[in-house]
């Protein structure tokens, strides 16, 4: 199949336009640089081109060769360039890629010149034309065979009719004309590391005798000129050099370090990079500072509360909680395990579905009052008299603790003993294991309507005004604290001081030991509710609609805190952070170092009623309400995640009395006051590896 070449030094216009990818614009750009540089000696010529990039040089190489232009010599040389068409045929294409132009015989004239003056002519268009210049691969290529051929049979025909001998010399010369050159020599010219073009050590050389600002003045103008596929290519070999596994040359101590900061997220993924990577991201050390940051303290610790808190099942750990690492691919970190199992929980609780509930009956259509968990056991008082103890592993019941006359208001438990308090104005004393109630304590004269238990001893506090504080290993009575003039309704004991709230508006601190009064706490308006008290810091929720913090050395009010609507049905306070539930239906979050609301859970997912209980973490806000339903909350944004609990009966008389929770655990006391709702406890289970 023949293929047609374009003469770059005779092609028209129209027939550059034709080119690929060149148009009218660049065909009128080839032409003006025609002119302007005498004619084109090689087709390579077409990179002197503005705006002729590398790949339309690659698109029409192969379509393109260039006669060199020559002055006129004659008529002669007028007729033979006016005989030379702008186009060559040709019919064969060598291996690489390179064309080779088709010979041509040219038939005598009729009437031709003298032979010395042809011969003199023709020496002097063979000396001109003896080169048509092709590009193959941006490497010249040079065909030194065609126009000697074509003139040397031009000869032959001017002199068919001389003597066998003439016509032999003319033979003679044919043959000592050189062949095309093979496919293989074509090949060894392509540039190579070895075979480099012949310009670029002097190209090189000179670049190195720059200076640097020239050297950057070159190598921007060399990007410029670049094609997408060149800049890929410089990319490709400069990248590397700047790439280096700064990781692995640092000291260990100084890798482990500079890991620290990362997210376990990307300490996970870092661990996938290489070995020494790996070993680096699984080092113990650096994942106990990720626990400490989510609040796992003692590895220790928590082991052995998943152990309770599941029959049998323990924590494997395949190296000391100290071992920073070992030079083999370790096993996953102990410190790791734990974080990622802890991670799996708050999963649980946010986002996966919700396990199914176990509920546990036995207080009947009673109330239930009060209620107490410690991750494996759960004590639920009733106004039928009774204490139940359940499991929580199983939701057995284990124990019925019968012995009061009253209904049961207040209950403490500790992991050997349950205290109660009764309408009957007595305290009970119960054996957790046995059921047994170890002492009765007499001495209050009404109902005990708060409880607070610190190691072996508790204080209560009773409608009759008074606080007593209690040894509960004896049974005998140790102090009574005398100062208030109504109800007390709430009380508070860190071992060293008590803090109790009243009917009487009024907030004590007292001194047990000395049965003193240190401080009285004035401001509110209405009865005191509900109490927090951290050892530093007091606070204070009132029917008033009020939250005050006050110091506990000084007795000096520090904040106000206004925002609640309603009466402060519950508090928790963690690390100078409060939570607040109201019976206007809301709840807020507090600094009390600060005196400022930092959230309010409100908005379309709110409850729809008086929130009755609330419980907090480090990640999440638990709270139950009236409406008949659990909610979860974002602590840090205070966003809605989700209902954990829905009763069929919320606003129709279904109610949430109380919550207890643990990290895998949710404990409800749910019940109605018109029948409509069957009273029971509702465990949900959020464990990791169930």
């Amino acid at each position: 199949m023949e293929k047609t070449l374009l003469d770059l030094n005779h092609a028209s216009l129209e027939e550059l336009a034709k080119l690929s990818d060149i148009g009218e614009k660049r065909a009128e750009a080839i032409i003006e640089y025609r002119k302007s540089s005498g004619g084109f000696t090689c087709v390579d010529d077409l990179k002197k081109i503005r705006g002729f990039s590398s790949r339309l040089y690659d698109l029409n190489r192969t379509k393109l060769f260039v006669t060199p232009l020559v002055p006129k010599r004659g008529k002669l040389r007028q007729r033979e360039k006016s005989r030379q068409s702008s186009r060559i045929q040709v019919s064969q294409i060598t291996p690489d890629g390179t064309p080779v132009p088709r010979q041509r015989r040219l038939l005598p004239r009729a009437k031709t010149k003298s032979n010395s003056e042809e011969e003199s002519d023709s020496s002097t268009i063979l000396e001109e034309n003896t080169s048509i210049d092709l590009s193959c691969r941006g490497t010249k290529r040079r065909i030194e065979y065609g126009c000697q051929s074509a003139l040397c049979e031009k000869k032959l025909c001017s002199t068919a009719k001389k003597s066998a001998s003439s016509r032999k010399e003319i033979h003679d010369h044919l043959g000592r004309i050189q062949p095309p050159p093979s496919a293989h020599a074509l090949h060894d010219r392509i540039p190579t590391k070895k075979h480099p073009p012949p310009e670029l050590d002097g190209w090189l050389t000179v670049f190195q005798r720059w200076t640097n600002a020239e050297r950057l003045m070159a190598l921007d103008r060399l990007i410029d000129g670049c094609e997408a596929t060149q800049v890929r290519h410089l990319m490709s070999v400069i990248e590397p050099q700047f790439q280096r596994d700064f990781i692995s040359l640092l000291p260990k101590e100084l890798a482990l370090y500079v890991l620290s900061f990362l997210e376990p997220r990307d300490l996970s993924r870092a661990a996938q990079t290489c070995r020494y990577w790996r070993i680096l991201a699984e080092d113990n050390l650096l994942w106990r500072e990720k626990c400490k940051e989510i609040g796992i303290e003692d590895l220790y610790e928590m082991q052995s509360r998943r152990r309770k808190l599941r029959t049998g099942s323990t924590l494997t750990t395949t190296r000391s909680l100290h071992d920073s690492g070992s030079p083999r691919p370790p096993s996953p970190s102990p410190w790791k395990l734990a974080y990622l199992y802890q991670q799996n929980i708050e999963l649980n609780w946010r986002s996966r579905p919700l396990p199914n509930p176990r509920v546990l009956k036995g207080h009947d259509d009673h109330v239930i009052t009060c209620l107490q968990f410690n991750g494996s056991r759960i004590v639920s008082g009733s106004d039928d008299n009774t204490l139940k103890i359940w499991s929580a592993i199983d939701g057995k019941c284990l124990k019925t603790l019968t012995g009061h006359t009253g209904g049961v208001w207040s209950s403490q438990m500790s992991d050997t003993v349950v205290v109660s308090g009764s309408t009957d104005r007595t305290l009970k004393v119960w054996n957790i294991n046995t059921g047994h109630c170890i002492h009765t304590l007499y001495g209050h004269t009404s109902t005990v309507r708060c409880l607070h238990m610190h190691g072996n001893k508790v204080v209560s506090g009773s409608r009759d005004a008074m606080l007593r504080v209690w040894d509960v290993t004896t049974g005998e009575c140790l102090h009574v604290l005398v100062g208030h003039v109504a109800a007390v309704r709430c009380v508070q004991y860190d071992g060293r001081l008590v803090v109790s709230g009243a009917y009487d508006f009024t907030v004590k601190v007292w001194d047990p030991e000395r049965e003193e009064c240190l401080h009285t706490l004035s401001g509110h308006t209405n009865r005191v509710y509900s109490l927090q008290f951290d050892g530093m810091h007091i606070v204070s929720g009132s029917l008033d609609t009020s939250i005050r913090v006050w110091d506990a050395e000084t007795g000096q009010a520090k904040h106000t805190l206004m925002g609640h609507q309603s009466l402060t049905s519950g508090m928790e306070l963690r690390q100078n952070i409060l939570v607040s539930g109201n019976a206007d239906s809301t709840v807020k979050i507090w600094d009390i170092s600060t005196g400022k609301c930092l959230q309010t859970l409100s908005g379309p997912n709110k409850h729809q009623s008086a929130v009755t209980c609330l419980q907090f973490n480090r990640k999440f806000v638990v709270t139950s309400s009236d409406d008949g339903t659990v909610k979860l909350w974002d602590l840090k944004t205070g966003e809605f995640v989700r209902n954990l609990v829905t009763l069929e009966s919320g606003g129709s008389g279904g109610v949430v009395w109380r919550i207890k929770t643990s990290d895998i655990k949710l404990v409800c006391a749910v019940g109605s006051r018109n029948g409509t709702e069957e009273t029971k406890l509702m465990v949900l289970d959020f464990d990791a590896e169930k």
